[in-house]
């Protein structure tokens, strides 16, 4: 088996659990536009590159589980004082 047959094996599996094959997301730059452009109409906001790389800053961390919790608790009112106040956001749990 080659790795080929291996990558194509996990997205089979992972498109049988309801994923969705994006092609189109094939690097780090790609999956950033698409989770903002996401994030920006699921919260009515549009943020500056500045926001943006804010919000990136204060979520990537090895720790999904605490940062989807810190998204959830935030409402958009928060999260827009948040990203437009803050020069250092420190979260915790």
């Amino acid at each position: 088996m080659i790795e080929q047959d291996i990558e194509q094996g996990l997205i089979q599996k992972l498109q049988d659990l309801k994923y969705t094959y994006r092609p189109d997301i094939r690097d780090r730059a790609a999956l950033e536009q698409n989770f903002r452009r996401h994030f920006e109409a699921l919260n009515h906001v549009q943020l500056t590159d500045a926001e943006f790389h804010r919000l990136l800053d204060s979520i990537v961390t090895p720790d999904v589980y605490g940062a989807s919790r810190m998204l959830r608790a935030l409402n958009t009112h928060q999260l827009a004082t948040l990203l437009r106040t803050a020069h250092h956001i420190i979260l915790h749990p």
